[in-house]
């Protein structure tokens, strides 16, 4: 398995499971980020952080820290 900062962009995958401290994973379920989703990157910043992923029809952006606790499996 992977995550999610490891995809490069244009990269597509599947949700397969949230870690992270409480909080963050509560943002993540708020945000619609959740097991059995599908996301793709969409852009990453010139020094690599933040990157921007496609979620359903909406973008989010996250930092490289909150994404590497994001397991996906690559579709």
């Amino acid at each position: 398995m992977t995550t999610l900062d490891q995809l490069p962009v244009g990269g597509r995958a599947e949700v397969v499971a949230l870690a992270g401290e409480p909080n963050l994973v509560q943002r993540f379920y708020e945000l619609g980020l959740m097991e059995g989703e599908r996301v793709e990157v969409v852009a990453v910043a010139p020094l690599g952080d933040p990157i921007e992923v496609r979620l359903g029809n909406s973008r989010l952006t996250l930092r490289r820290a909150e994404a590497a606790g994001v397991t996906v499996r690559v579709v």
